[in-house]
């Protein structure tokens, strides 16, 4: 009885699974900006002959070799502030969480369901972007391939833990949506969407080191460059995922 009854949990799991990433899909949020924004925008800017030219202390990666990572961690950060919190957000705020919560599903499913289907997204995303990078534009793959895997993973978990806090304190999606923008663009800033970290004033450059998307651009350039990525990002990022998870789940409020 306790193995049929771990099969059906898990068949119940998967299924739920399955209803979320359809769910997430239809929704469009995610697939579009999500993919659809960050690939449009990687085809313009390669389409930008000025940014072939080399950044100074990079190591000879041109502007547009460091638009690819930048681009990848847009799409985690977009699908961590915009489509995690405001889904799970507006799931409370309509009583679905906790009606699920009196049922043997229960609501931690769907924050499985959620994380899932966000992270299949970023997959595909993650796995486009260097397939038209390379094929259509001539950037290379990242030298040191299990670094640059292990670098993403970290920063997946990152940005996934950080849009299960703001889930987490958000009530509504109106104040997961506000709360997602306020973290957005600081991010993105300190990731070099604007301005190139190697470029940055000293002060910038050293917050931008330990911030989730700027400890993920140090970790892919140096992957790209064909080193294992050092310590100090990747424990960077594992710190984020670990702690924010820890409080997101502490302070979740299913209802």
């Amino acid at each position: 009885m306790s193995a049929l009854h771990t099969a059906e949990r898990g068949s119940a799991t998967w299924r739920l699974i399955k209803a979320e990433s359809t769910l997430c899909v239809r929704d469009k949020v995610a697939p579009l900006w999500g993919i659809g924004f960050p690939l449009v925008l990687l085809i313009i800017l390669g389409s930008v002959s000025d940014l072939r030219q080399p950044v100074e202390g990079s190591g000879g990666l041109t502007y547009f070799d460091l638009y690819v990572p930048v681009l990848i961690l847009f799409n985690l950060a977009i699908l961590a502030t915009t489509s995690l919190p405001t889904t799970l957000a507006g799931y409370r705020e309509n009583g679905v969480l906790r009606r699920m919560r009196t049922t043997p599903v229960g609501p931690a499913r769907v924050l499985a369901g959620q994380l899932v289907a966000n992270f299949a997204i970023a997959v595909v995303a993650m796995v486009l972007f260097v397939a038209v990078a390379g094929l259509g534009f001539g950037v290379d793959l990242p030298k040191h391939l299990p670094g640059f895997a292990l670098a993403w993973l970290l920063a997946a978990a990152a940005l996934l833990a950080i849009g299960l806090l703001v889930a987490a304190l958000a009530p509504g999606r109106g104040p997961a949506t506000a709360i997602g923008t306020v973290l957005f663009f600081p991010m993105m800033f300190f990731a070099g969407l604007w301005i190139p970290i190697s470029q940055m004033h000293p002060l910038l450059r050293d917050i931008a080191h330990y911030t989730p998307l700027g400890a993920g651009m140090g970790a892919f350039q140096d992957a790209y460059l064909g080193h294992f990525p050092s310590a100090v990002p990747l424990l960077t990022l594992t710190a984020y995922a670990v702690v924010c998870a820890f409080v997101a789940i502490r302070r979740f409020r299913w209802e």
